[in-house]
């Protein structure tokens, strides 16, 4: 059987594949928050012609289903089909610019005062060739030419020594080492004959539950080279960890899920690569940052006992790894550094995102938060730092809302609503005239925000019908009209609204519960410090207007950016700063919030809007009084 896309592309659809099945086989990725068990009701297609069997329609409107609409992974070709994909549908990232970052990444590498010396090097040697005087074999000549430059300690690993004869003597006994630093002696990774110095690449990788971005960095100089990203593949087997740890050890999905975040990998940087004309043997380096999780997942590693008490991971530092062992599409014996985690639910990259932000050398109190699927918070400073993480869940990224989506074009990332007329208007991502097709974490809050100064929200979160015509009822009882779209209207529904307002409260109750378990308050915050692309659209004032970040002045709140991959960038290009981050990684001191007392107490005053307590709001109070 055969699927035709509206585009004209054909693919092949094996005898019992659903419509998602054969679509993933064929490299097209559709919105599939639930894994494919028909429970989200976003890997919706449009059946154009032919025949198929559809299993389920729950998540459909009658509208819908009589334009044709059906689930992809409920729906079963007998026959050949035509189809087209909505534009909600699919999965895509957008393209990364590079102008402007590669500078702003500079800057903050010499910020850091550390001086730019990469984890691997490389060092040229001219060997004296042997003779009947000077007859040491030929490993002893290359280590004593080694030690008279000043190289002390040197490992080299025995799967050099068969080549090691044919290699010194093919460029008349000259040769390029490349070599890592490592458990305090540097260890041989590649020998080459001839002068190979330049060119010298190295690649950070930052494995997100959602995404996965890749730099390519030139180590000669630290310029940003090029950045691709795309959707973490691992999707398909659920939006969160817990999740895909489950997939991994109940189901026996573990090696899917590794080939699923490898292959990303190896297929980002075969575009770089080709793009820049780069080649195997001028990559020296690997760094990759990543919660505990994704990187179990990433290394092959059981991640079972980390979603059970009392939420053991198998490690939180790794041994120095290689490509080879790990199947990334490079030199096998490039080394792959990871960043060391804290513990089940604080990773690498929030140890990475930290190194970024700096906050472990500053003397001021700062809160680091990195929220996307989980909340994970860190305050301290010079002396001392906490960590937490809540989990949030994807509702900011559009998981588990009735008409959410990511942060991508035609999400709707800003709503203001008239305090007279109640007339709403919005803003979406994209170019002007793009469509709004659903709505983003920002836009959710906004949302959510400006319907709760007008009173189309109470303070529990429920609408209000009197107040407002876009109120109406809805499969899933009330919903508010966002927009009035042609294709389908674009509603927050009362549930969508009970989860946003569960995962604020959770993110505040982190932040406050830290605080007071270290006898601190708000008032001594003197920066709050945001990561995750979710940030990149956040109206901070908003996010404290409905309880989810402290009412603080908002000169005190900095967003960030991806630190995860930032860091890696940064512990790449400097030996310094990868022992700091180590450093971070073992002072500090982590909170399980799950059995906390204070954080339930503190979780349940977050489910109103803002808080229970509203004079912890003191400026959202004044604009509810006007």
């Amino acid at each position: 059987m055969e699927i035709t896309l509206t585009t004209g592309k054909k693919i092949a659809c094996p005898s019992g594949a659903s419509v998602l099945e054969a679509l993933k086989q064929a490299g097209i990725y559709l919105t599939s928050s639930c894994g494919g068990k028909g429970t989200c009701g976003k890997c919706k297609v449009i059946v154009k012609s032919g025949p198929a069997e559809s299993l389920s329609k729950i998540k459909l409107s009658k509208e819908e289903l009589g334009r044709g609409y059906a689930l992809a992974c409920k729906t079963f070709p007998s026959g050949d089909l035509l189809i087209d994909i909505p534009k909600e549908s699919m999965l895509t990232v957008e393209g990364k610019v590079v102008t402007g970052k590669a500078k702003d990444l500079l800057a903050l590498l010499h910020s850091t005062g550390a001086p730019m010396r990469p984890l691997t090097g490389r060092v040229v040697l001219n060997l004296p060739p042997p003779t009947i005087d000077d007859n040491i074999s030929d490993l002893e000549r290359l280590k004593r030419e080694l030690f008279a430059q000043g190289m002390a300690c040197l490992r080299v690993p025995f799967r050099f020594m068969p080549g090691l004869a044919k290699t010194i003597r093919k460029e008349n006994w000259e040769i390029t080492l490349c070599t890592i630093h490592t458990e305090d002696c540097e260890e041989i990774i590649c020998i080459k004959s001839g002068y190979k110095k330049i060119p010298r690449y190295g690649v950070a990788v930052d494995i997100g539950t959602t995404t996965v971005v890749v730099f390519l960095i030139d180590l000669t100089n630290g310029n940003l080279i090029d950045v691709a990203s795309t959707y973490n593949s691992q999707i398909r087997f659920g939006d969160d960890v817990i999740t895909r740890i489950v997939h991994a050890t109940e189901h026996n999905k573990l090696r899917e899920l590794n080939a699923a975040v490898l292959s990303d990998i190896n297929n980002l940087l075969t575009i770089i690569r080709r793009n820049h004309h780069v080649d195997m043997d001028s990559i020296d380096c690997f760094v990759v940052a990543g919660n505990t999780t994704m990187t179990h997942l990433f290394l092959g590693l059981d991640p079972s006992a980390i979603r059970e008490e009392p939420y053991i991971p198998t490690a939180n530092t790794f041994p120095l790894s290689y490509a080879g062992e790990l199947g990334i599409k490079a030199d096998p014996n490039i080394p792959v550094y990871v960043f060391p985690c804290v513990a089940s639910y604080v990773g690498g990259d929030i140890v990475s995102g930290v190194l970024a932000a700096q906050i472990y050398r500053k003397h001021e109190l700062s809160i680091f938060i990195d929220i996307g699927t989980n909340g994970e918070i860190v305050i301290g400073n010079s002396e001392w730092l906490a960590s937490a993480a809540c989990s949030a869940g994807p509702c900011f990224e559009g998981s588990g809302i009735k008409c959410g989506m990511r942060a991508t074009d035609g999400a709707i990332e800003g709503v203001k609503i008239n305090r007279e007329t109640l007339e709403v208007e919005i803003k979406v991502i994209g170019d002007d005239g793009t469509v709004p097709v659903g709505i983003c974490g920002s836009g959710m809050i906004d949302a959510i925000a400006e319907m709760f100064l007008t009173g189309i929200i109470d303070q529990k979160g429920k609408l209000q019908r009197e107040i407002s015509n876009r109120v109406r009822e809805g499969e899933n009882g009330p919903e508010f009209v966002v927009y009035p779209g042609i294709g389908g209207d674009i509603v927050l529904a009362e549930p969508d609204i009970e989860n946003i307002v569960r995962a604020k409260a959770a993110i505040y109750a982190g932040f406050s519960t830290i605080l007071k378990e270290v006898g601190f308050t708000f008032n001594d915050v003197q920066k709050v410090y945001i990561a995750g692309g979710f940030g990149r659209f956040l109206d901070i004032e908003k996010a404290i207007m409905i309880g989810m970040l402290p009412d603080l002045p908002k000169e005190r709140f900095e967003y960030l950016g991806n630190t995860s991959v930032t860091g890696a960038y940064l512990c790449l290009l400097s030996r310094k700063l990868r022992e700091e981050a180590e450093e971070v990684a073992r002072k500090m001191t982590y909170l399980e919030l799950s059995v906390s007392h204070i954080f339930m107490n503190e979780y349940i005053s977050g489910l109103f809007i803002p808080h229970t307590n509203i004079d912890s709001f003191p400026n959202v109070k004044k604009l509810m009084n006007k």
